[in-house]
């Protein structure tokens, strides 16, 4: 009993800082509490439970406002009111990470790729480019030899082949060619590991250019870069949930209310958070998916091709 008075008595120095105690629950100097107990498990959960997943904690109240109100939070962030949500930048990292670590350790396979014909429709359609690319500038140079020619300038040009395809074509062209020698259950693995890898940078590189596509589709509305990238982080926090939502779910009806929340929910957020009517967010919205599924198909193809490069 003795034991458990001592333990829980205030100290008279803060164990953190070496300032002497008044006698509060908190230092005056650093904040740190003043009675503090041995580690242990359920010392870690009371700490997590009571900051984050309690009902008035951060976590809570960020999360209800993100799932089911779309904008509000970023609008309550334009209005000053930060300290009671969790930070934009964390927030986007902290799920991002539990799709990506969802996906990895349930054994879901983000591309199956087989047989070998959709490589080997790839490899032909990169030839195909180059041999037009090598053409067309065969053409141009050509053209300007026979101008040059006429003014009488003797100056010869050199003739540009097939063999003169730009270094990124040629890249792509030896990358396809190693997944060609390879078997479908090798191929799928190199790409997945592709996908694992590089796949979470790709995705949050995209956030600085959904920023700028809002920038163009919203000039004139008076929002600053910083918050179109505020909006862009909230909205893909929103959608790294739904996607695992989804991935949990196996009922079908379910997972069609969920991907039915997953769609309107954006045009929703526009709306709150840039005003204007009904068809005029649809179509920024449109144009919007139009942008960025352009720019993720791009992202997720460079994630892929660098884990094949780092393959071989």
């Amino acid at each position: 009993m003795n034991h458990d008075v001592a333990h829980h008595d205030l100290p008279a120095m803060c164990p953190n800082c070496d300032t002497a105690t008044s006698g509060g629950n908190y230092c005056q100097n650093c904040g740190q509490e003043t009675r503090l107990h041995k580690a242990s498990f359920g010392e870690f959960a009371h700490e997590f439970i009571g900051h984050y997943v309690a009902l008035e904690g951060r976590l809570w109240g960020t999360f209800t406002r993100l799932m089911f109100r779309p904008g509000l939070l970023t609008l309550e962030y334009m209005r000053g009111r930060r300290k009671r949500y969790v930070e934009p930048l964390r927030l986007y990292l902290s799920l991002s990470i539990i799709f990506f670590a969802l996906m990895k350790f349930t054994g879901t396979q983000p591309v199956d790729v087989q047989g070998d014909s959709v490589v080997l429709e790839a490899r032909e359609a990169m030839a195909k480019a180059g041999d037009e690319e090598a053409a067309g500038s065969g053409d141009e140079m050509s053209g300007n030899a026979k101008s040059v020619d006429a003014k009488g300038n003797a100056m010869s040009l050199p003739q540009q082949g097939p063999e003169k395809q730009s270094g990124l074509a040629n890249r792509v062209g030896k990358e396809l060619d190693y997944l060609g020698t390879l078997d479908a259950q090798k191929r799928n693995k190199v790409l997945s590991d592709g996908f694992f890898k590089y796949g979470p940078y790709a995705m949050f590189a995209l956030m600085p250019l959904f920023a700028l596509y809002l920038t163009f589709l919203y000039l004139g509305s008076g929002k600053r870069y910083g918050e179109h990238l505020l909006f862009a982080l909230h909205t893909s926090a929103f959608a790294f949930v739904l996607f695992t939502a989804i991935q949990l779910t196996s009922n079908g009806f379910v997972q069609f209310l969920e991907f039915c929340w997953l769609v309107g929910y954006l045009p929703w957020a526009m709306r709150r958070v840039y005003g204007g009517s009904r068809w005029a967010t649809c179509l920024r919205w449109s144009l919007l998916m139009l942008a960025h599924s352009m720019s993720i198909g791009v992202a997720l193809f460079a994630a892929w091709g660098l884990g094949v490069a780092s393959a071989h």
